[in-house]
């Protein structure tokens, strides 16, 4: 759900269905694809298949999305990732259109750690996240880009019960007799 208070709409739906946005379905489409890097928002689906290939210092991950006909065994290549060899973060991702074109490049820099470290039960130390503080968006049809630089990310704060609601239950109205 997108809010646009200064035009006084509120538009839903699904990502992949944004034409009744108009003139702005671009912008916020790139605007979705740089925030997944923080939010991990892109997920391999199902039906899409995928190719590990090492290139120089780093890894490239080739995503093929779902055969476009029964009779085919081509799938489109629909996103390149590139995640650095020692850390295993990604670092440059670009999404391709169905014809093979690039959509838009996405790079992810200035990693750093948000959260507490952990214990958990096996008693090695768990790392903390680490998050992109600065993301960069060009988009691959020339209409502009995007850049993202965090100043401080916190990572889902633990509630304390007296900062919840409180719910009461109504008690059930009586069964009438027959």
């Amino acid at each position: 759900m997108l809010r646009l208070p200064t035009m006084g709409r509120v538009l839903s739906g699904r990502q992949s269905d944004m034409s009744e946005m108009g003139k702005l379905a671009r912008p916020f489409e790139l605007s979705v694809w740089a925030m997944g890097g923080v939010l991990g928002t892109s997920a391999i689906g199902k039906d899409e298949t995928t190719k590990l290939v090492e290139e120089g210092t780093r890894y490239r991950l080739d995503v093929f999305g779902p055969r476009p006909g029964a009779a085919s065994t081509d799938r489109p290549l629909l996103r390149r990732m590139w995640f650095d060899r020692r850390t295993l973060l990604v670092v440059q991702e670009e999404r391709l259109n169905g014809a093979g074109e690039m959509d838009a490049s996405i790079q992810y820099e200035d990693f750093r750690s948000i959260g507490e470290t952990a214990l958990p039960a096996n008693g090695s130390p768990d790392a903390r996240l680490l998050r992109p503080f600065k993301i960069s968006l060009e988009d691959g049809r020339g209409q502009g880009s995007v850049q993202v630089t965090f100043h401080e990310i916190i990572s889902n704060q633990e509630l304390k019960s007296e900062e919840l609601g409180r719910v009461s239950r109504r008690p059930s109205a009586p069964e009438s007799a027959s």
